[in-house]
């Protein structure tokens, strides 16, 4: 009876996760829809209160209202009079005193992490952690920069070793490029194998091509 329990656990928690998430992400779209429509109510007249509250009873609109203008918004900031008008708005925030110290450090961040031309979770590593002998996962998100840099001589990277199986928690390390061992996996499959705790691996990469100026004999002597 327990083998078939694990079996049949095993069939429908990964549908039951999944159905979890997405229902959570569509509640979050329709949370943000229904907080327009209740700013809307406060503007429009009262007799327009009615045909808002049908709205809100439709579903899965609120998701294509706000997909639709993520990418609207998309579109207006990828341009030049766009980006003129963010720049505009983002100096008149950063003048604001407890506005300026969040929205500052929330769009530095987001910037790097999710900026096109930025190094970000773009490279996982193996690097020894928490002790010399014990490896781990890493991801680099850059070099140290200010006043760090200033006191590390040669060449460092800032990683970021997340914990498992949430991880979105973990720790900002400072290390030597040399202490650190560069994966051929991406970061997807480097997440996934964090995530499952090494249960899922992803699969060993192909052996590197030998150069060309080696032959195979030569090769199978050395």
């Amino acid at each position: 009876m327990k083998k078939y329990l694990i079996a049949g656990l095993l069939v429908w928690l990964p549908l039951a996760v999944t159905i979890w998430v997405l229902s959570a992400a569509l509640g979050t779209l329709d949370g943000v829809f229904g907080w327009l429509l209740s700013g809307s109510q406060a503007v429009l007249p009262h007799g327009a209160h009615a045909s808002i509250e049908v709205l809100r009873q439709i579903p899965g609109l609120g998701v294509l209202v706000v997909v639709l203008g993520l990418l609207l918004t998309g579109v207006f900031a990828t341009n030049i009079f766009g980006q003129w008008w963010l720049n505009q708005g983002g100096r008149v925030l950063v003048k604001i005193p407890i506005v300026k110290s969040i929205y500052s450090s929330v769009k530095q961040v987001s910037d790097t992490l999710f900026s096109s031309s930025g190094n970000a979770f773009r490279e996982a590593v193996l690097l020894q952690y928490p002790r010399q002998g014990s490896w781990t996962i890493a991801f680099v998100t850059g070099k140290p920069g200010g006043e760090a840099a200033q006191h590390l001589a040669g060449d460092w990277l800032s990683v970021y070793v997340p914990t498992t199986p949430n991880p979105t928690s973990g720790f900002f390390l400072m290390v030597p490029r040399a202490d650190v061992v560069v994966l051929r996996m991406s970061v997807d499959e480097a997440l996934k194998y964090v995530i499952s705790m090494g249960v899922v691996a992803p699969p060993a990469p192909p052996p590197a091509p030998l150069p060309m100026s080696i032959q195979p004999a030569e090769a199978a002597r050395n």
